[in-house]
């Protein structure tokens, strides 16, 4: 004879996220999400000149996913790498557009010039 407890065919199920026993529903990692979605928009609006906002938030929200929501490391980290990437597109967009915009003062200055 062996020593195996025999499962009890009616015992209670154990909760799930979505059943309705008392159980807590799994919380979703919004802030990652958020970031994610932030730091695309920062790259992609960063080649027009406009994602700075985007990104900066995007860097934002992946730090406080990283400290709030370690199990979605996928998302925040997505959200922090687009995050930086974006600042930096965008800081050399925008340099680019001073240069250019001192470039034509300065071409307008030497053709008004007697």
């Amino acid at each position: 004879m062996t020593n195996n407890p025999e499962p009890m065919p009616y015992a209670a199920p154990e909760p799930t996220p979505y059943s309705s026993n008392g159980g807590a529903p799994a919380k979703s990692p919004v802030l990652s999400i958020i970031s994610l979605i932030a730091g695309i928009l920062g790259v992609l609006a960063g080649f027009i000149g406009w994602g700075l906002l985007f990104s900066i938030g995007a860097v934002v929200l992946g730090h406080l996913g990283q400290r709030k929501e370690p199990a979605a490391k996928g998302m925040w980290l997505t959200g922090l790498i687009t995050g930086y990437a974006g600042i930096v597109l965008n800081l050399i967009i925008l340099a680019i557009f001073i240069v250019a915009l001192m470039a034509g003062i300065s071409a307008y200055d030497m053709e008004t010039a007697p």
